[in-house]
């Protein structure tokens, strides 16, 4: 695939847009592709398909949220914040168990080879749900077949950040030092398959470079060394960059979502900078396992949405950079059904390999 027609592919490759940075819209308005979603509407069908199901008695034990990145993550601290609402609502314990490694890959497996009766959930993102069959030959799991989506929760955006030692006040000073330097400038990133990934790779491609990936378990893995000037630059989560930006410890570039953040109004996109149609950005959502009786399903994604939906969770989420966005099982189904093959062109198209 030749370059040009590649960079004109990335912005329908990229299908979620972060349409509420721009202006902020109520949780259900829109789904992570930017369509309308009524998923907190009375006058729906499928909410009258819900309507119909039977009651149940969920939970009648304690439920597990699956994450899988380390504590302090953006996906940690929103089923977290799930978690404790669930707790209180249900009056059954919902907790939360990180299972760290592979890009989230590993904790996914383990939520699609659980019991499907709703004790264990996934707090699933794009890297294992989207990236993933398209990096590696084999997945021990089948994002589509296995899992009976709930709610997408969140979307966010990735901050080019580099420590301030590095001599390079600007993004285009950044891609001339890498150029003037080939494969001695590093970047650190969340775990193959994750926007973190995907984003250095694409700006390899993009700006001609040579820089060299390094994996860590999550941001709050990379954002040590980054600090420590060992790492050159990073496509870091904004809820635990943006911090470090705001006090001086970091340089921020750019944002890797479509449009500008709310959270840095000041900072420009990716493709304002000179890269049209560049967008890596992570979205995560509630999941279960196939099969999972459809009151449970039905059951959960009414909290998540209602939850979503209060005015101190969105200012939490509004903090952190996070976007909510509250859409219902069948449209959660359908965006990961949709960008699975729409990531596979990207990927392919810029030769991205899971060993990079």
């Amino acid at each position: 695939m030749r370059r040009r027609e590649f960079i004109a592919g990335l912005g329908s490759a990229a299908a979620w847009q972060l349409a509420a940075h721009a202006q902020p819209a109520a949780v259900g308005t829109h789904s992570a592709t930017g369509s309308e979603t009524g998923a907190v509407s009375n006058d729906t069908e499928e909410t009258h398909t819900f309507q119909q199901l039977p009651k149940t008695n969920y939970p009648e034990q304690p439920v597990r949220i699956l994450v899988g990145f380390p504590p302090g993550v953006a996906p940690d601290v929103t089923a977290r914040l799930l978690a404790d609402k669930f707790t209180e609502a249900w009056g059954k314990a919902v907790v939360v168990e990180n299972v760290t490694g592979a890009g989230s890959n590993i904790a996914t497996d383990r939520a699609a080879k659980a019991p499907a009766d709703g004790y264990t959930l996934l707090m699933g993102g794009n890297s294992a749900l989207i990236m993933s069959p398209s990096l590696y030959d084999k997945l021990p799991y089948d994002p589509v077949k296995d899992f009976a989506p709930i709610s997408q929760v969140f979307v966010a955006a990735n901050l080019l950040v580099v420590h301030p030692d590095v001599p390079a006040k600007t993004l285009a000073e950044l891609v001339a030092l890498a150029r003037a330097q080939p494969g001695k400038l590093t970047y650190g990133h969340a775990g193959v398959g994750t926007s973190q990934h995907l984003g250095g790779e694409l700006l390899k491609y993009v700006a001609h470079v040579d820089i060299q990936p390094i994996a860590y378990r999550g941001t709050t893995a990379v954002l040590p060394d980054l600090l420590a000037s060992r790492l050159t630059m990073s496509f870091a989560n904004i809820s635990n960059a943006l911090p470090l930006v705001r006090e001086g410890k970091l340089r921020a570039f750019a944002v890797s979502s479509r449009q500008r953040s709310a959270a840095a109004p000041d900072l420009p996109t990716m493709a304002e900078s000179g890269y049209p149609g560049f967008e890596a950005v992570p979205w995560f959502g509630l999941l279960a396992p196939a099969g999972t009786p459809p009151a449970i399903i039905d059951k959960v994604h009414r909290e998540t949405v209602r939850v979503l939906a209060l005015p101190e969770v969105r200012r939490n989420l509004e903090v952190l950079g996070l976007d909510a966005i509250g859409n219902s099982p069948a449209q959660f189904a359908a965006v990961i059904k949709a960008e699975i093959p729409q990531w596979a062109a990207v990927i392919k198209g810029a030769g991205i390999k899971p060993g990079e």
